[in-house]
């Protein structure tokens, strides 16, 4: 059986300073043994941890476009940031990958494709993202909820960590899977296992963005 955080960051996002090493370390305390790496703009971390994890990584890239965040699951390389949301669900398709919505109803400090936007490319998304442990608010969570039911979508998690200390509070528990098609069965049946991160963690993420700029 997996522990699976579906959407953790590295340094190799602009704000997270989390190398791949205490991530792994981190996950071994915790007993999450399953992980995706999905860090903003890049899949070249999430491809470097594959080669060095002793459990199952998911190459993923969190995709910036003009109304909100995509994410790509089981990405070969990274795709552009800030491209329109049907191109970026276009290129994760050509991978082979995953389309995971996350946190979709985040309007505050974040970027959620909404009801409208989801609603307006529903056939191309495989995955909605319904507990994100940084949601400032549980409403968020219920309608994103509520949205993958309606819509017969299969539902993730996951601590969107930033610091350390987030990775653990969120995982699903699941069967263990070879390919994306396995992987979408597995998470179906699967058991989300979230609680939140409170509000203190925001500034873990500001603290490695402005860290980062003086570089």
């Amino acid at each position: 059986m997996l522990k699976t955080d579906l959407h953790i960051h590295s340094n190799f996002s602009f704000d997270c300073g989390n190398s791949l090493d205490d991530i792994i370390a981190r996950c071994l305390k915790t007993g999450v043994n399953c992980i995706a790496i999905s860090d903003h703009g890049t899949a070249e971390g999430a491809l470097k941890m594959q080669k060095i994890a002793p459990f199952p990584v998911i190459v993923a890239e969190e995709i910036l476009t003009p109304v909100g965040e995509v994410i790509g699951l089981f990405l070969k390389e990274t795709i552009p940031t800030r491209i329109p949301v049907a191109e970026a669900i276009s290129r994760i398709k050509e991978q082979g990958g995953l389309v995971d919505i996350p946190h979709p109803f985040d309007k505050f400090n974040r970027s959620g494709l909404g009801n409208k936007i989801m609603s307006q490319y529903i056939n191309d998304i495989d995955i909605i993202e319904v507990f994100n442990a940084r949601s400032p608010l549980p409403w968020n969570s219920w309608l994103a909820g509520r949205f993958a039911n309606q819509h017969n979508k299969a539902k993730s998690a996951g601590s969107d960590s930033h610091t350390i200390a987030e990775i653990g509070t969120t995982y699903v528990e699941m069967n263990e899977f070879k390919t994306p098609q396995e992987f979408l069965k597995a998470l179906r049946a699967g058991k989300i296992h979230g609680r939140m991160s409170g509000p203190f963690v925001h500034f873990g993420s500001v603290w490695a963005r402005l860290n980062k700029a003086k570089k």
